[in-house]
């Protein structure tokens, strides 16, 4: 849908993905229970660039509360363990060979308390995102009343489309939050 002066298909695409950002990001966000989209986010330094940590390893789930790292070249087992211990995950990964595997610890009511922050920190960044796309939506309306493409009322009605888009997003983004704070809080 386009209104005068404005494409809202283009920011409504560019404010998914700051969403679909933020659901990397949360599945990255460990509950308790062992998930290989837990290792999504680390990267690990590979062959002089970083690379996600599946393009060097094979990531599985033996039990409910451990995972397995099975790297595929012996020389990058140490920075993979790097990668991992410097993930702010809290896993602890024990070397064998070329498998790592890590324990995955219980949650104290205090690192309960810490995924939380970090989970609203990543909500946070996720509506800066979008706040940043009606930005240029609003910015695109006012040049091209500027610019005399359109007249004054067509400005005001695409920049209420496009604070209407907005709110829409940052209330999926409320949504989402209070979904992994419950499911981080769930004991």
């Amino acid at each position: 849908m386009s209104v005068e002066g404005v494409d809202l298909d283009d920011l409504k695409r560019r404010m998914q993905g700051a969403l679909s950002v933020l659901k990397t990001e949360f599945a990255g966000l460990r509950t308790g229970r062992a998930s290989s989209s837990m290792m999504d986010p680390i990267t690990v330094e590979a062959y002089g660039q970083s690379m996600p940590i599946n393009q060097v390893a094979t990531v599985s789930v033996p039990e409910p509360r451990m995972l397995a790292v099975q790297v595929w070249d012996k020389s990058m087992v140490s920075a993979v363990e790097k990668a991992i211990r410097e993930s702010n995950l809290g896993l602890n990964p024990v070397v064998d060979g070329m498998l790592l595997r890590l324990p995955i610890p219980e949650l104290n009511q205090e690192r309960r308390q810490e995924l939380i922050k970090v989970a609203h920190k990543y909500a946070e960044q996720a509506k800066v995102s979008i706040r940043h796309v009606r930005r240029d939506g609003m910015d695109t309306a006012k040049k091209a009343e500027k610019d005399g493409d359109i007249s004054q009322d067509d400005s005001r009605v695409a920049s209420d489309e496009v604070q209407k888009l907005t709110d829409q997003m940052i209330a999926e983004v409320d949504t989402m939050l209070e979904k992994k704070e419950q499911e981080i809080s769930q004991v």
